[in-house]
């Protein structure tokens, strides 16, 4: 069994919020437990937002590389998911996804929930790989 996560005092500022949701009953067992794909399908879509800008369009999930739940989520906590690119191919990009959720019930204790990182692939409109846009050169 791993160390709990200790508690957070505020979500984190210097990351890139992707999405914010906050579970239902229909997404949790009878105890009111977060179902674990529900988890993975809302890394999934957070993932899949930074990926999307960056291929300047359509974007598939090729690859959950790791995925870690390192505390419970419940009905009702509020979850952050933080999204940053951390690799980029010619076709490919692998994105870092961190989840934090506030918990809602008897005190605001902010906590990490789940950390992923996932390899999306840049589709065309037939759904067939294609090479990544070139980034423009700030000056």
């Amino acid at each position: 069994m791993s160390t709990p996560t200790p508690a957070l005092t505020a979500l984190p500022e210097e990351k890139e919020l992707a999405l914010r949701v906050m579970p239902m009953p229909a997404d949790a067992n009878a105890h009111g437990d977060v179902f674990g794909g529900w988890i993975m399908s809302q890394v999934d879509i957070a993932g899949s937002i930074p990926a999307a800008q960056r291929a300047n369009g359509r974007v598939a999930t090729i690859a959950v590389n790791s995925f870690l739940f390192k505390e419970p989520v419940f009905v009702g906590d509020l979850l952050s998911f933080y999204a940053t690119i951390v690799k980029t191919g010619n076709t490919s990009i692998t994105v870092y996804v961190e989840a934090y959720a506030q918990r809602m019930r008897l005190s605001h204790e902010i906590v990490k929930v789940t950390e992923a990182m996932v390899t999306y692939v840049a589709t065309d409109e037939d759904r067939r790989p294609r090479p990544l846009p070139k980034l423009e050169a700030v000056s």
